[in-house]
């Protein structure tokens, strides 16, 4: 029975479900009943079926549900993941293409009749607050209830997101996903942007399959964004609540390993702390950007909830996202503690349970299993390494009281920043908007010794959305510099920080975590004009003693100060040779855009070098 009476959607329901085939098709409503429902259904299913979950112990993890993918759907999987458009060009040189009709004639018959002896589930969702002018809708068809208890975590998901849709509007995302066999070799994850389409098969994980997140929120919604004048990057949007009361908002991109969650959920220092200062967690990983009435960008998170890498997160590392995991949070491929019938994972605490089972579902001894080198030469995992978990941001210490603001909240600034080992300094603030996107277009990260290959080597990856960019990425730049022209002096002061420098012997020599709020707290004087700043070639960087190391003056002294804000010359026209480059043959030469201004910058920062 349909929930909406809008025939767009309907039209487009009866048409997949003509082609696929199910025994019966649900409308998911998100009523507790419906879901409720489901949950039994699906942890009643027997040992060894795939889509089977499993209830944890309700009294130390309440609403918890356990789940595990096969071993050959752990992870997105960019090399099957497609940009479809009518030219290669409009693709662009970062995105894998299929010309629209080639692809629909690839994909149909993996779906004809791929539902039979299953059930529909219609999934109607809102990304972004429902009745928010920033939100969207979609429509999500799957045959898996692992990805209806997802969506619901991550977002506004059921009958009201039909509310900001209405009854005649044909603007809404179709997702069509089946996890079919589950066959690697005919798995593909496909966005039809100008269709405001995404088809997913043969995947039953994560972010291959709910089709809010990356596909939606990143692949279609940027298109989107260039059409209709906005903006959807891959950043985590945060909160400064200062003495004073009032709360500054920094979005922030960082490419995969540089901490982007740690910095969502910061907890400050406890000099600030006792000062009055507070961080509240907007969003952890993506924000579409709008200007307001007032001319000023504004920012929602369109998830609702947080999809997290279980491994490595703990107490220490990251207390608010631990907490967040607390209840109604779904673990995909962690381990069990069989003896509490709890989640485990590496880092978690140093201590493997001995009654364990291990991601794949065998029963083992945790502490003799990982003490096993493995053919790779490191020990055995109890946890994938890309396990995760699903948790609803309503359980998070410090999400903040805007969270479901429907006109989003003031951006101030946005940070750019990448793991590098020399180069870049602790934080420099670029000189304006255009030399803002061209540092964003420059963010790149340095290979560690847990990946394959050399060590040190740069992995380029501007403003962290190289996997996610729906279009051509030069034209997506010339879209950040449109936006630029749009928002004026009004526009959000653009920053670029570097948690990773290292010394000498290779030891990093930035705190970090906790102590990243000593740089945000520079970020903010900087944007109210409170305090002035030394213009060097690549940006403004700050004055001696500007950044506040109380507290940790024994580990942060003046000397190392200096090496963490030095601009070596050198290797900054080292790093302007890599850039052009870079430019030249990994975009330009492969169909990319690069607009006029931003080889301008390049220039222009040579020449400032001297």
């Amino acid at each position: 029975m349909s929930l909406t009476n809008n025939p767009n959607v309907n039209k487009w329901v009866d048409e997949m479900v003509a082609l696929t085939k199910p025994d019966k098709v649900v409308w998911i409503d998100g009523s507790k009943e419906q879901l409720d429902a489901l949950t039994d259904e699906v942890c009643a299913l027997p040992e060894g079926n795939r889509d089977k979950m499993y209830r944890l112990n309700q009294d130390k993890l309440p609403g918890c549900l356990y789940h595990r993918t096969l071993p050959n759907d752990v992870a997105r999987v960019e090399d099957r993941t497609f940009i479809c458009t009518p030219t290669k060009e409009e693709a662009g040189p970062t995105n894998n293409w299929c010309d629209p009709a080639e692809m629909y004639a690839k994909l149909t018959p993996l779906y004809d009749g791929v539902m039979k002896g299953r059930t529909m589930y219609v999934i109607p969702y809102s990304m972004g607050p429902i009745g928010s002018p920033l939100a969207k809708v979609g429509v999500e068809i799957t045959d898996s209830i692992y990805v209806v208890l997802n969506m619901n975590i991550m977002t506004r998901m059921g009958k009201a997101a039909f509310e900001n849709l209405g009854d005649t509007s044909n603007d809404f995302v179709r997702g069509l996903h089946s996890k079919a066999d589950v066959d690697p070799e005919n798995r593909y994850i496909v966005q039809f942007p100008q269709d405001n389409t995404i088809w997913s098969i043969n995947s039953a994980y994560g972010g291959n399959v709910l089709l809010g997140k990356k596909c939606f929120a990143l692949r279609i919604a940027s298109y989107q964004g260039k059409n209709e004048g906005w903006m959807a990057e891959h950043m985590l949007i945060l909160g400064v609540k200062k003495p004073d009361g009032e709360v500054v908002y920094i979005t922030a991109a960082f490419p995969s390993a540089c901490g982007k969650t740690n910095l969502a959920m910061l907890i400050p220092p406890e000099g600030y702390k006792k000062a009055g200062y507070e961080v509240f967690t907007v969003g952890d990983d993506i924000a579409w950007m709008k200007p307001g009435e007032d001319g000023r960008l504004y920012a929602i998170n369109p998830e609702n909830g947080f999809f997290g890498v279980a491994p490595g997160t703990n107490e220490k590392s990251n207390y608010n996202a631990l907490a967040c995991t607390r209840k109604n949070a779904i673990f995909t491929n962690v381990a069990l503690n069989n003896a509490d019938n709890t989640v485990w994972w590496e880092g978690l605490d140093k201590n493997p349970p001995e009654d364990a089972t291990e991601w794949k579902g065998a029963k083992v001894n945790g502490k003799e299993f990982t003490s096993v080198i493995g053919a790779d030469g490191k020990p055995q995992k109890l946890a994938h390494p890309n396990s995760r978990f699903t948790a609803p941001a309503a359980n998070c210490p410090c999400v903040s009281p805007e969270f479901n603001n429907p006109k989003g909240v003031p951006v101030s600034a946005i940070i750019f920043g990448g793991r590098r080992a020399s180069t870049t300094p602790l934080v420099y603030q670029s000189f304006d908007w255009t030399h803002g996107t061209y540092i964003g277009s420059a963010v790149s990260s340095e290979t560690t010794a847990a990946a394959t290959g050399a060590v040190g080597v740069l992995r380029h990856d501007p403003m962290a959305m190289k996997p996610f960019i729906g279009y051509n990425v030069g034209d997506y730049w010339a879209h950040w510099l449109e936006m630029g022209e749009k928002l004026g002096d009004k526009a959000p002061k653009i920053f670029n920080v570097n948690w990773f420098k290292q010394d000498e012997n290779g030891n990093f020599m930035w705190p970090g975590f906790g102590d990243n709020m000593r740089v945000l707290d520079w970020i903010i004087k900087r944007c109210e004009g409170k305090i002035d700043a030394d213009e060097t070639a690549i940006g403004y960087l700050p004055k001696k003693g500007d950044i506040n190391v109380e507290g940790i003056e024994d580990e942060v002294t003046p000397e190392v100060m200096d090496k963490l804000l030095a601009v070596d010359k050198d290797l900054w026209k080292k790093e302007i040779t890599e850039m052009r480059r870079y430019y030249k043959e990994d975009i330009a030469d492969k169909g990319g855009h690069i607009p006029e201004a931003l080889w301008a910058q390049l220039d222009k920062i040579e020449a400032r070098l001297g």
